[in-house]
C-alpha cells in the first residue's frame, strides 16, 4: 500500500489533484462551519465528521481509480520493454474502451507495422545475400579458367617480354577481381546477419602472432616491420577466424600506406571493462577530410596515392568488429601515421 502511494504521488498531476480535493474540502468545511456559527453561534462536530467521511470516500475512490490506471500503465511499459528486448509477440491488453485503450491499440498497431517492416527488410537482405552469393559462385568458374589460361600464356610466352609482362599484369587484375568477389560476399553475409559466429575464449597474443605471420613474406619484400606488443595471457571471447580477418585488413591498410622501412605496431591490453587492440603505422596518414569516410565502401580519397586498393578492407573490418559488439576509432595525422583502436567488451 505504501509503495503504491509512493508510485502514485511521483506523478505531480496526481499530487495536484489530491491537493485540490483537500483544498476544496477545507474551504467547504470552513464556510460550512462559518455558516453554522452565524446561525447557531456554535461549531458543528457532526458536520466536521460528515465532511471528513465524505473526503475519505472521495480520496478512496480516486486512489483506487488512479492505482488501477497506474497498474495498467505499468503493465503496458512492461510489454513495451519486452518488445524492445526482442519479444516481437509482446502486446498490450486493450480490450476496453476509452482514450487510454485507444493509445494501447495504436502502440500494438505500431509494433505490428515494425514487425512487418523487419520481416520485409530481412527478406530483402536474404535476397541480396543470395544474389551476391550466386553471382560470386558464377564468377568463380570463369575466374579459375582465366587464371589457368593466363598461366599457360606465361609459359608459352618464352622470349616474348611484352606478352610475359601483359600476362603478369593480367594475373594481378584477376587476383583483384577474386579478392573483390570474396569481400563482397562476406559483407553481404554480414549485412544479412546470416553468419553464425563460433565464439570461444581466445588468446589475443596467439591471434596477433597469426596476423604477423600472414604478412611475413610481404614484410621481407617491402622491407617493413610488424612489431607486436602486449600481454601473453589476455583472453577475448570471439570468433578467431573472423576477428583475425578484421585485424588483417587493418594491418594491410597500414602496410599499403607505409613507405619502405616503415613500421606497423599491433598492441593489445586489457582495461577495466574492455579488451583493446590498436594497429598503428608511421605512414603517410589520412587527410582530415577523409577521416569520416574511410569506412564507406569503395571510398577513394583524392589525396590517396594507392590505386590498387578496392575500398572494402576497412568497411569489412568495421562490420566484423561491430558484429562482435566492438567499436573502432581512428586517429591520424598527415605525414606522421595512423592508428586504428578497437575496443571489445569483456565477456560477463
Amino acid at each position: 500500500m505504501e509503495l503504491c502511494l509512493m508510485n502514485l504521488f511521483v506523478n505531480k498531476d496526481i499530487r495536484r489533484f489530491f491537493f485540490a480535493i483537500s483544498a476544496v474540502w477545507v474551504n467547504f468545511l470552513v464556510l460550512a462551519q462559518a455558516a453554522v456559527w452565524m446561525l447557531c453561534r456554535k461549531l458543528s462536530l457532526g458536520l466536521l465528521l460528515l465532511s471528513f467521511l465524505a473526503l475519505s470516500a472521495v480520496w478512496t475512490v480516486c486512489f483506487l481509480y488512479f492505482a488501477r490506471q497506474d497498474k495498467r500503465l505499468e503493465d503496458a511499459v512492461s510489454q513495451i520493454n519486452a518488445y524492445l528486448a526482442g519479444d516481437v509477440n509482446a502486446r498490450i491488453e486493450c480490450d476496453d474502451e476509452g482514450a487510454l485503450y485507444r493509445l494501447f491499440h495504436s502502440v500494438n498497431s505500431l509494433a505490428a507495422v515494425l514487425n512487418a517492416h523487419a520481416a520485409k527488410e530481412a527478406g530483402e537482405k536474404e535476397i541480396l545475400k543470395n544474389t551476391i552469393s550466386d553471382i560470386s559462385h558464377q564468377l568463380k568458374t570463369p575466374l579459375a579458367a582465366l587464371n589457368i589460361y593466363n598461366g599457360l600464356l606465361q609459359e608459352e610466352a618464352g622470349e616474348l617480354p611484352n606478352i610475359k609482362e601483359f600476362a603478369a599484369l593480367s594475373e594481378q587484375e584477376l587476383d583483384r577481381i577474386e579478392t573483390l568477389v570474396q569481400s563482397l560476399l562476406k559483407i553481404a553475409k554480414l549485412d544479412a546477419g546470416s553468419i553464425v559466429f563460433e565464439k570461444n575464449m581466445e588468446n589475443v597474443a596467439d591471434m596477433m602472432q597469426d596476423v604477423k605471420q600472414h604478412f611475413i613474406y610481404r614484410d621481407r619484400q617491402e622491407q617493413k616491420k610488424i612489431i607486436l606488443s602486449g600481454s601473453g595471457d589476455i583472453l577475448l571471447f570471439c570468433d578467431r577466424n573472423w576477428l583475425e580477418e578484421a585485424i588483417n585488413n587493418m594491418v594491410k591498410n597500414a602496410l599499403d600506406h607505409t613507405a619502405v622501412g616503415g613500421t606497423v605496431r599491433i598492441e593489445w591490453k586489457a582495461l577495466s571493462d574492455v579488451v583493446q587492440i590498436a594497429v598503428t603505422d608511421n605512414g603517410c596518414g589520412i587527410h582530415p577530410e577523409d577521416l569520416h569516410h574511410i569506412f564507406k565502401r569503395f571510398y577513394r580519397s583524392r589525396f590517396s596515392k594507392d590505386r590498387q586498393g578496392l575500398g572494402l578492407g576497412l568497411p569489412l573490418a568495421k562490420a566484423i568488429v561491430e558484429a562482435h559488439s566492438g567499436t573502432i576509432e581512428t586517429d591520424s595525422e598527415v605525414g606522421k601515421g595512423t592508428s586504428f583502436t578497437v575496443n571489445f567488451p569483456k565477456r560477463v
